[in-house]
């Protein structure tokens, strides 16, 4: 049996592609192993510490690689939180790249975690994959995170950046958090409003993760996002509609300012970023949620 790798397991999404292998189609496909920070528990973890060097000999054997691990992005961004987000995805990346370049078995592929801050805060422009990267702290993370992974595409392994936006998940990230304030009928825009939010459903989001394992033509940048990005107005609204409660109270920009801090509040939740998913349309992947009314209906029935 194939095996495969994953490191951020434990994470919404990990969780949610590890529920994923063995179902639909083809059963029993891989024998997934974890890299895990603490103690391996069993044959089907691995310890390993992402800002320290990795021994080819632990990655050497798989046919796949799926890298989603690295620190949260919320809270409030000190000198330190920022170090941890940075070295978590640069060096975790880099390291991993660098002993999947060395080992005596290289895997076929490499899917690395990215993110739609590549882009920075672009107003209503339509970002796609040849797009230029923008400024601040988020942006010069994915570019430094995205470049990490080089080391594995030089030694001739496909590597894939998946670009992602706001996954929505029943059982973490955003959409929970956001779930108390709107059944109490406490929601409403945040800031402007105007801002753009690229989200995708949690199936789709494994969907994509699937879909670049098995699409050989598919390298580079992915946007991994739904084909219909919303105003983050018409997001509460329509969280709002389906929860079947108000939402008109609006969260101010100097609120979340205080409550994040400036550098947080403006390119976590202010920023704007009108994402298309090109490559992913192009290589033939069908989304199971495109309009934001039905993955939340989904998700919150």
């Amino acid at each position: 049996m194939a095996r495969l790798l994953i490191t951020g397991a434990s994470g919404p999404i990990g969780t949610a592609l590890l529920a994923s292998f063995g179902l639909g189609a083809d059963p029993g496909a891989f024998e997934v192993v974890r890299l895990v920070r603490g103690r391996a528990q069993g044959a089907s973890q691995i310890t390993w510490d992402p800002l320290a060097a990795l021994p080819p000999a632990t990655v050497s054997g798989f046919v796949a690689v799926i890298h989603l691990a690295g620190e949260s992005v919320m809270g409030r961004w000190t000198p330190e939180k920022k170090k941890a987000i940075r070295d978590s995805r640069v060096l975790g990346t880099r390291n991993l790249a660098t002993a999947l370049a060395k080992a005596a078995i290289k895997p076929s592929v490499l899917v690395c975690a990215s993110a739609v801050g590549f882009y920075g805060n672009r107003g209503d422009e339509i970002l796609r994959e040849d797009s230029a990267s923008g400024q601040g702290f988020l942006a010069e993370v994915c570019r430094e995170w995205e470049d990490a992974s080089h080391v594995a595409a030089d030694a001739g392994i496909r590597t894939v950046n998946l670009r992602t936006g706001l996954v929505l998940s029943p059982k973490g990230g955003a959409l929970p958090q956001m779930l108390t304030p709107f059944r109490l009928g406490l929601g409403g825009r945040v800031g402007s409003g105007r801002q753009w939010w690229s989200w995708i459903h949690i199936d789709d989001m494994v969907g994509a993760i699937q879909h670049a394992l098995r699409t050989e033509s598919l390298s580079g940048p992915i946007n991994s996002v739904a084909p219909n990005a919303a105003r983050n107005t018409d997001f509460t609204k329509m969280l709002a509609s389906v929860l079947n409660r108000p939402a008109f109270l609006p969260v101010p920009e100097f609120a979340l300012r205080a409550a994040l801090g400036k550098m947080a509040a403006e390119e976590l939740l202010l920023a704007s970023q009108r994402v298309e998913p090109a490559k992913l349309k192009e290589s033939g992947y069908q989304f199971k949620f495109e309009d934001l009314r039905g993955a939340l209906l989904n998700l919150l029935a």
